[in-house]
C-alpha cells in the first residue's frame, strides 16, 4: 500500500474513528478505481472518476464507491496532497422502506428455542437484547460485561465510536442474566461461541434467521419501528439509534402515518 493510502487509513482510523470494516472497504474502493483507470489516485481527475463510476449500474453500490473517492479527495485537500478539490454528488437513491417485524411475531418466534441448554439460553437472550436496544449487530457482538448496570446499556463501539447510552427493557435483562448465569466460561464480552471465543456476525445472523426468518438489523428496524408507533418522539429514537443526523432517522415516519391511516380505516365510519 501506498505511502499516500497508508496516510489516509490512519485519517480514518484515528481522525475520523471509523470501524476496521469501513476503513478496509474505503480502501478496498480505491484500489478498484486505481486498477480501473491504471492510473495513481492523484493524478486521477474527474472524467477518469466519471468513467470508473459509471461501471455501476447499482446506485446505491455507486454512492457507496463514492463516497470513499469523495472522502479520500478531501483528505488530500485538506493535507495539501492536491490542489483542486475534486466532489462529485451523491446519485438520487428511492428510499426503501425499513421491513420490520412486531412485538408479536418476534415472541411467538423465540418461543420455538429450547432454553434448557446454554446456546438456547444464549440465542433467546440475544434476540432479545437486538429487539430492547436497537443496536447495530457489530455493536452488540462488542458489547462487554461491564457495559450493562442496572438496567441501562452504554454502547461504546458505534459508528464513529460515538458513545450512548439507552434503557434494556426487563424482559430482555432477564433473559441476559438467565444466560450468564450459566454462562461459565471466561471472557469479558456478552456473546459467546461454544469455544468460549466472541460470537462472529455470521453465527449472529444464523441465529436470528433461524427463529425468525429476517436478518439482525431487521430487529434494529422493528425497536425503532414500535417506538414510532407507540407515539416516541423522532428525536428521540435518533438518540437510542445513535443516528449523527435526524435524516437518517426519518425513513421510520412513513410507519407512523401508515398507522395512523389503519386506526382510522379500522375506526372511523366514513371510511
Amino acid at each position: 500500500m501506498s505511502d499516500l493510502l497508508t496516510a489516509f487509513e490512519e485519517y480514518l482510523s484515528v481522525t475520523k474513528a471509523l470501524d476496521a470494516l469501513t476503513v478496509s472497504s474505503y480502501l478496498g474502493d480505491l484500489k478498484q478505481l486505481e486498477n480501473f483507470t491504471e492510473k495513481t489516485l492523484t493524478k486521477l481527475d474527474t472524467t477518469d472518476i466519471l468513467h470508473f463510476l459509471a461501471s455501476f449500474d447499482n446506485k446505491r453500490t455507486l454512492n457507496r464507491k463514492l463516497s470513499s473517492i469523495n472522502t479520500f479527495f478531501h483528505f488530500c485537500h485538506i493535507q495539501q496532497f492536491t490542489h483542486e478539490k475534486i466532489k462529485i454528488p451523491m446519485a438520487k437513491v428511492p428510499k426503501n422502506l425499513p421491513k420490520y417485524l412486531s412485538a408479536e411475531e418476534i415472541l411467538q418466534g423465540i418461543e420455538l428455542i429450547d432454553r434448557s441448554k446454554i446456546a438456547g439460553l444464549r440465542d433467546y437472550a440475544l434476540i432479545l437484547f437486538l429487539y430492547a436496544s436497537g443496536c447495530r449487530i457489530s455493536e452488540a457482538l462488542s458489547v462487554q460485561r461491564s457495559d450493562i448496570l442496572e438496567g441501562w446499556l452504554k454502547i461504546r463501539f458505534s459508528k464513529g465510536e460515538k458513545e450512548r447510552v439507552v434503557p434494556l427493557a426487563p424482559i430482555a435483562t432477564e433473559a441476559l442474566d438467565a444466560y450468564l448465569k450459566e454462562q461459565s466460561m471466561a471472557s469479558s464480552y456478552l456473546w459467546l461461541n461454544y469455544k468460549g471465543d466472541q460470537l462472529s456476525r455470521i453465527s449472529a445472523y444464523k441465529i436470528v434467521k433461524k427463529y425468525l426468518g429476517v436478518s439482525p438489523h431487521v430487529l434494529r428496524h422493528s425497536f425503532a419501528s414500535s417506538l414510532i408507533i407507540g407515539g416516541a418522539d423522532l428525536r428521540v429514537v435518533q438518540e437510542l439509534l445513535g443516528h449523527a443526523s435526524l435524516e437518517t432517522t426519518q425513513i421510520y415516519t412513513h410507519i407512523q402515518k401508515q398507522n395512523l391511516a389503519e386506526t382510522m380505516h379500522s375506526y372511523h365510519p366514513l371510511s
